[in-house]
């Protein structure tokens, strides 16, 4: 069988994607990923054919951390906000149509046609047009239901992720219109979500499911569309792994601190701030650069920066986790068992910090307004004992890495020949 998969995003929003896509080309499928131009070579490296989808994603992912730092520490520059507004809506009806050029042709005559999250609904049209089956992978529970905060009554959590489809579409609805009529399609009357529930889409759940407690029962109604998987992860070595373990066995386990493939925005203040925080603790640092430059930021005895390291090797060897919230990263801690402390920049990040703070395994707040005092606090509090001991007794419970892959392609083989018998 045929499956593209198109996946937008950063580098944690590609990787669910590639690992489903790795292990169907493993089992002999024909694999094509559709991803933004500056992570082609990601998938390649990977073993898997590779073509661009939509614009280099790194301004946007850039300009979505500046725009939600700017809302959470001054609101009030309403101005600045408007600018950034509208140069994220200019990117996305360019990305859009970018997207509407390249997609059509690749998918014309595949088996299934696979999305993520972020600009799925392009996919979903495409998919509606050369009417083959669709498959969401989502790797935060974006659809409609009860569960987003602990503190939010069931029925008010469904109204406002219902008013929030509703409002995206409504601010998306120019470019979909424009791009269902180059596709030969009416216009949409209703928000992608639902849409993509009526035409029977398999959404799978790309995350662990003991972070939303009664989750599954919610979303049984939809028959098995819904189903989870765990967190997808490629779990590759590095060349830093072999340096980055001698480090550690040198010393006492280390703190890592990740904050994602979107450069953060002091590099070099954050560094202090870290270096003093670890420093009161007695505490060593490991520092995964990710997307950040470190390379001004001062130097200290007991933190170690690094660049891309294989999270399901180091982590075990480390005391904690402080990171930006990313689901990928969340599920490597989950499996490690060690406790989280979320500094979370991005709008569905504090949604698993609450989730982690609820089964107390971890805490969070937000980054632009983390301080070395807050965060001497939240360590402080993640490694407690009691945090370590729930982080341990937890792991065992966490679906496997290799698990989740098999899953997930089981999954989309199955719907694509549920489907092909129809």
């Amino acid at each position: 069988m045929r499956f593209v998969l198109a996946s937008y995003g950063g580098r944690g929003d590609i990787e669910p994607a590639v690992v489903v896509g790795r292990e169907l080309q493993r089992r002999g499928h024909d694999v094509c990923m559709a991803v933004p131009p500056n992570l082609t070579g990601f998938a390649a490296a990977a073993g898997l054919e590779a073509i661009g989808y939509g614009l280099d994603s790194t301004p946007i992912l850039d300009l979505q951390r500046r725009y939600f730092t700017c809302y959470s520490r001054t609101p009030w520059k309403l101005a600045e906000l408007r600018s950034m507004a509208r140069q994220t809506e200019r990117f996305a009806t360019e990305c859009w149509a970018e997207m509407t050029r390249s997609l059509p042709a690749a998918a014309e005559g595949a088996d299934l046609l696979l999305t993520g999250l972020i600009f799925e609904q392009p996919a979903a049209n495409v998919a509606e047009a050369l009417e083959i089956p669709l498959a969401t992978l989502h790797y935060f529970p974006c659809r409609a239901h009860g569960q987003l905060l602990p503190f939010l009554p069931s029925p008010l959590s469904r109204l406002v992720m219902g008013v929030n489809d509703w409002l995206a579409w409504r601010g998306t609805r120019d470019a979909e219109d424009a791009q269902r009529r180059a596709l030969g399609l009416p216009k949409a009357t209703a928000p992608a979500p639902r849409r993509i529930a009526e035409r029977g889409a398999l959404e799978i759940q790309a995350y662990e499911r003991v972070c939303f407690p009664g989750l599954a029962a919610e979303w049984a109604k939809w028959g098995g569309k819904r189903p989870f998987v765990g967190g997808l992860a490629l779990e590759s070595p590095t060349d830093a792994d072999d340096e980055v373990a001698e480090w550690i066995a040198a010393g006492t386990p280390p703190v890592f601190f990740g904050f994602g493939s979107v450069p953060i925005g002091s590099p070099a203040e954050t560094i202090d701030m870290i270096g003093a925080a670890c420093a009161r603790l007695g505490e060593r640092a490991l520092v995964g650069a990710g997307g950040t430059d470190f390379g001004n930021a001062s130097r200290f005895d007991h933190v170690k920066v690094v660049g891309q390291v294989n999270y399901a090797t180091v982590f075990p060897m480390c005391r904690a986790v402080v990171h930006h919230g990313g689901s990928g990263t969340l599920a490597a801690c989950l499996r490690a068992g060690v406790p989280q402390l979320i500094l979370w920049t991005l709008p569905d990040q504090p949604f698993f910090a609450a989730q982690l703070k609820r089964m107390k395994i971890g805490a969070g707040r937000r980054f632009s307004t983390t301080t070395e005092k807050s965060l001497l606090g939240g360590l402080r509090r993640i490694l407690a004992p009691q945090y370590r001991k729930r982080a341990r007794d937890m792991a065992p419970h966490i679906t496997r890495a290799s698990e989740s892959a098999s899953g997930a392609a089981d999954l989309v083989e199955n719907f694509a020949r549920l489907r092909a018998n129809r």
